[in-house]
């Protein structure tokens, strides 16, 4: 009798599937649509009134893809015109926790990534980048 090995997932190894799943949500738009749908079912055009600056093209390719991954229950009613309504499914229900630590952890260090971001562009990167120069011409 054969027995399976299972394999343990390695988010390292450029074959596991734990990097694609990571992928779902590691966009720049997935998170918003996932913070503008846990205020419950909405509409194309709410969602695209909702996350400010997301194109119509980005929005569909996001619920395309969202929905293509199980996070998201696309409902087309039957008139004319068509309605369609976005729902998180029961698999996108449970990244709610993680999505919203990502957002407490973005709202609670505004400030110090602000400053960092200053104080970074602030540094005098000419002295460097002659440095890196002078290395490539000795090759």
């Amino acid at each position: 009798m054969e027995t399976t090995q299972q394999i343990q997932p390695d988010i390292f190894q450029a074959n596991c599937l734990s990097r694609q799943v990571l992928g779902l949500i590691a966009d720049q738009w997935t998170p918003l649509v996932m913070y503008a749908l846990e205020e419950g079912t909405m509409r194309f055009s709410q969602l695209l009134k909702r996350i400010d600056g997301i194109s119509k093209k980005m929005l569909t390719q996001t619920l395309r893809a969202m929905e293509r991954n199980g996070l998201v229950q696309r409902v087309v009613y039957p008139v004319v015109p068509p309605v369609v309504e976005y729902s998180l499914t029961p698999l996108g229900q449970t990244l709610i926790e993680p999505i919203k630590a990502l957002r407490v952890w973005a709202y609670g260090h505004l400030h110090e990534v602000a400053q960092a971001q200053t104080t970074y562009d602030q540094r005098n990167h000419t002295q460097i980048q002659e440095e890196v120069a002078s290395l490539v011409q000795q090759r």
